[in-house]
Parts: C-alpha cells; sequence; structure tokens
C-alpha cells in the first residue's frame, strides 16, 4: 500500500539526530512541566490504547514525567479529538488517535474541529490488517459464505464497529462495497464493546484490528475469516486475505498515531517525536507488537502531516463512490 511504504521509508528519517535536531529543541529543554495526558478517543482494549499503554513507560522514563492515558470514547473518536484540539498548545495534552482520525470529515458534514488545522502530528505509531470476523454460531467459515448469506438475506444481517467513522466502520464500509452486499451497520463505543456482541452474535459480523481480536480467535470465541491486508500475516497464517478469496486488489490496513494540538510549538513537537520514536523502536516493545498482529511504523511530524492530509482526501473520495454521505 503507498501510504505504508511511505511510513516504513519514513523510519530512518524520524530517527535522525544530531546538532541541528538539538539546536530546534533548545528552547523545549524544560517541558514536559507536569504529567502528560494522552486522550484516546476509545473504550480501553482497541489498539490505539494498547500502544499508548505499551510504550507509556518508557516515555514517561525518558520525559521524566508520567504518562496518564484518558480515554474519552464516543462519536467514533471525535470527543476525544475535541478535548485535544481545545487544549492548550503546550504539549501537555496529546491525542492518540486510530485511522478514524482522517475518516470523520467524509463521514460527519459537521465536525467541531478542522482535521489538518487543529492537530500537529507527532508520529505515526503502527500499521496493522482488520481481521473479517464472525460469529461461531454464524457457521459462516469463508469470505464467499458470508457474502452468499448476505445476498440471501439484504438487509438482515449486521456488522459492529467501533463507532460511526471509526476505522473499524470504514473498513467494513469498503468491504461492503467490494462484496456489494447489503449489511446494516451497528456502532458501539469502542472495539471491545463491538467484539463482545459478535461473539454473542448479536451482530454477524466484523472488521476488527487484528491486535484486538487475535486472542479471541486463538480461543475460538470468534471466527477469523479473512484478513484485510496484501499478504497473509505471520501470526494468522491460515488466514486467507480477502484479495485472495474473490475481491483481487482488496487492502485496507488500519493505522494509529499521535497528534499535539495544532499551535504548539515545534520545538516541543519534536521532543516528543524523538523520545516516542525511541520508544517505538524498542526491541522489546517491537516484538510485543508484532505479536498482536501490529508493525511499528514512526515517522516524522512532516511526513505524519503529510500522510493524514493525503488521506482525509483519499477517502473523501472512496465514500464518494461507496454512497456514502456526510451526516
Amino acid at each position: 500500500m503507498p501510504q505504508q511504504r511511505m511510513l516504513l521509508l519514513a523510519i530512518t528519517m524520524a530517527c535522525t539526530s544530531g546538532t541541528a535536531f538539538a539546536q530546534r529543541t533548545d528552547d523545549a529543554r524544560d517541558y514536559p512541566l507536569r504529567p502528560i495526558r494522552v486522550v484516546i478517543g476509545f473504550t480501553p482494549g482497541g489498539q490505539p490504547d494498547i500502544v499508548a499503554r505499551l510504550i507509556a513507560p518508557k516515555l514517561g522514563a525518558a520525559l521524566g514525567q508520567q504518562i496518564v492515558i484518558d480515554n474519552r470514547p464516543g462519536a467514533g473518536g471525535i470527543i476525544g479529538s475535541k478535548i485535544v484540539a481545545d487544549a492548550a498548545p503546550d504539549g501537555h495534552t496529546l491525542l492518540t488517535a486510530s485511522s478514524s482520525h482522517t475518516i470523520t470529515p467524509a463521514i460527519y458534514a459537521k465536525v467541531p474541529y478542522d482535521t489538518l488545522r487543529d492537530f500537529a502530528g507527532i508520529t505515526s505509531n503502527y500499521t496493522a490488517a482488520y481481521v473479517l470476523a464472525t460469529a461461531p454460531t454464524l457457521g459462516v467459515k469463508t469470505v464467499q459464505e458470508l457474502v452468499v448469506m448476505a445476498k440471501a438475506k439484504p438487509g438482515q444481517l449486521n456488522f459492529s464497529s467501533a463507532g460511526a467513522g471509526s476505522g473499524t466502520h470504514f473498513a467494513a464500509e469498503v468491504f461492503k462495497q467490494a462484496a456489494q452486499i447489503d449489511v446494516v451497520h451497528v456502532p458501539y463505543k469502542g472495539i471491545p464493546e463491538a467484539l463482545t456482541d459478535t461473539i454473542g452474535g448479536r451482530v454477524q459480523f466484523t472488521m476488527a484490528p487484528l491486535g484486538a481480536s487475535l486472542n479471541l480467535i486463538r480461543d475460538g470465541r470468534l471466527r477469523g475469516v479473512a484478513v484485510s491486508s496484501a499478504k497473509r500475516l505471520v501470526v494468522q497464517p491460515e488466514l486467507p486475505t480477502i484479495a485472495e478469496s474473490g475481491y483481487p486488489g482488496f487492502q485496507w490496513d488500519s493505522w494509529g498515531a499521535t497528534f499535539a494540538p495544532g499551535k504548539t510549538p515545534r520545538a516541543i513537537v519534536n521532543k516528543l517525536n524523538r523520545e516516542f520514536v525511541r520508544a517505538l523502536d524498542d526491541a522489546d516493545i517491537r516484538q510485543r507488537m508484532a505479536a498482536l498482529g501490529m508493525e511499528a511504523a514512526p515517522v516524522t511530524p512532516e511526513q505524519l502531516d503529510k500522510l493524514v492530509a493525503e488521506q482525509v482526501t483519499l477517502i473523501k473520495g472512496l465514500a464518494k463512490k461507496a454512497g456514502i454521505a456526510p451526516r
């Protein structure tokens, strides 16, 4: 995927250090002055939350302040994002968001902030595949079986998401468009709630981030049908891709990133980037992320801001093509 190649290529750029970098961060040498609050717009247990909690101890130790994770679910991440957009631009309130951050402008006619202007990118944290997963009681084992069932019962099958406008919502909408099926969206406050009702059979399927669903699939509580990546995954090689299941070219990956309020001084943004990159480059953290199906993908602030702008434009185009009108 083009943006993934850009993310991985930019790792070396994000890791650049030296005299010039130090000079840019000289005026941030007293930062931070108090604990840093990291707002996450979803309930605990989703990939942005997992990664934030994984790297928080290393960040806190490096910066000399506690990292406080603050889950503020609702409206597909908009509630949490609004809190950070309105926060003082001093680096003490950050946002860790999923790909829903670039989806909301395409889903909602009125978003209470400007996705490009009101946030300053710090770094991308990870990329990961989605898993098309069903309730075990549904009796569906392949993509084609799910599609056949959906076409036989138009409007009767439901899919869950972590909220309207979330990455999980849009991933399922992209699959819905590719498969040309009529299924109903059921939004939840977060990924754990969406998975719980899929496991219980109250909804029939979901497009879940691998990191949040892998153990459930291994335990047999959730049935993995296929993955959204271009290739099969090392951690779950028995799952075919959606592309090889009858939809050539299908690929839709999730990602997570951290942002500061838009007017945060560049020196603070750069200092945060340096410490996030160090944490994400830690061998133990990378290994633990890989075990959950996630790949660390740190970038420079400039690369993240560029990615967000490109994704906003791309997703608006995809939403228009899919007939998803802003509401």
